[in-house]
């Protein structure tokens, strides 16, 4: 695929986080509570992913074989995407979209440049550079700005 493609995907992913949000906020507040949003979320993400594994020719039990092998830590990663979708729908309504992405996304900044530097979780290392410093910082003082205006 060409980088641009990759460029253009990622944007997408970016985008979908607030509209993603705002759908769980307004279900959360239909239903009457944040947690049981963030369940049915993940509900619905797990039958379209279960729909999106059709379109491959691994088989289940290889998978599963796989999957038992794997490092407790590993597992982590479900546990963290529950954490941020409820965590989401919780702050939303409280901060508004723009600042609790604005945070969110300087959180995933910060964090980003450090799995890089020192090629935590085994990411390939991009060391952290004072350009890359100043990014981050300047998305810091963007996440100030939004706060105060």
């Amino acid at each position: 695929m060409p980088l641009l493609l990759y460029f253009l995907l990622a944007l997408l992913c970016g985008a979908v986080f607030p509209v993603q949000a705002a759908l769980n906020g307004r279900m959360s507040k239909l239903i009457g509570h944040p947690i049981w949003a963030a369940f049915l979320s993940f509900l619905t993400g797990i039958i379209a992913l279960l729909i999106a594994t059709q379109t491959t020719k691994v088989p289940i039990s290889q998978v599963i074989a796989s999957a038992k092998t794997a490092p407790w830590h590993l597992w982590l990663g479900g546990l963290l995407g529950a954490y941020y979708v409820s965590t989401v729908i919780v702050i939303m309504p409280r901060l508004g979209v723009a600042l609790t992405f604005g945070l969110v996304i300087a959180g995933q900044m910060s964090v980003s440049l450090l799995l890089d530097h020192f090629g935590w979780l085994g990411v390939p290392i991009k060391p952290i550079s004072w350009g890359k410093i100043t990014g981050a910082l300047l998305l810091i003082a963007g996440v100030v700005v939004i706060r105060k205006f």
